[in-house]
């Protein structure tokens, strides 16, 4: 397939709708958040196939980690770790020379998944045709509370807004053209607040489960069309 002309070089992605998809189907949140994952493995691939350099997943959010179930946790935890360990997998971004970068604060994650995602951001760092951003145990306002506390503690003066830029935890992240959220949903619920201060939107109905690389042409051609006006 051909690569989009215009296409956005970062979209940030937030795949929604998971639980949603389960207790409609009847399915066991285990079985649908192994779907989910699985089904992040081809929007990659398809993001790569349009013309997309850089994906920005969020994976899991700060307000997830304390408003979720215990078991969910664990499912999730559990799962993420097996998608880091898995060979398919690791081929699969090799052969799209994709590297993989984990963001957000990982002090409080379980030490084998904290491994087992070092271990794959590692592997994959040599590769540099795309790049896949992992937001994990990640939020908007607690990236930006940690870049007021790390120039607090340096004594800064005077601060402007490439100090706090390069503070935060995102601060290798490049800005975002284009956000993408699936399940009907319309809001971005404090995603990347300093990368995507001026990024189109796109909210697709489908749950992420349900969405497919027709649904993402969709989105990239909506973007395409779409003229930046940047506070113009």
């Amino acid at each position: 397939m051909r690569k989009i002309p215009n296409a956005p070089e970062h979209l940030a992605l937030i795949p929604d709708g998971n639980r949603r998809w389960a207790k409609k189907h009847g399915l066991r949140l285990q079985t649908v958040y192994l779907k989910g994952i699985n089904k992040f493995i081809d929007f990659s691939k398809w993001s790569k196939e349009f013309g997309i350099k850089t994906i920005t997943v969020w994976a899991l959010s700060t307000e997830n980690l304390s408003n979720r179930t215990a078991l969910e946790l664990k499912v999730l935890f559990y799962l993420y770790t097996k998608a880091a360990k898995d060979k398919k997998i690791l081929q699969m971004l090799k052969d799209n020379g994709a590297r993989l970068r984990v963001v957000g604060d990982l002090s409080t994650l379980p030490n084998k998944l904290k491994d087992a995602l070092y271990t794959l951001e590692r592997e994959t760092a040599r590769y540099q045709e795309c790049t896949i951003n992992m937001l994990i145990n990640y939020g908007g306002k607690e990236d930006l509370m940690y870049s007021m506390a790390k120039l607090k503690s340096a004594g800064a003066k005077n601060i402007n807004d490439k100090m706090v830029r390069e503070n935060l935890r995102t601060a290798s992240l490049p800005d975002v053209d284009l956000v993408l959220r699936t399940s009907g949903e319309q809001r971005v619920s404090g995603l990347l607040p300093w990368q995507a201060a001026y990024s189109e939107l796109y909210f697709a109905k489908k749950y992420w489960p349900d969405f497919s690389r027709a649904d993402l042409r969709r989105a990239i051609v909506s973007y395409a069309k779409r003229q930046r006006r940047f506070g113009k």
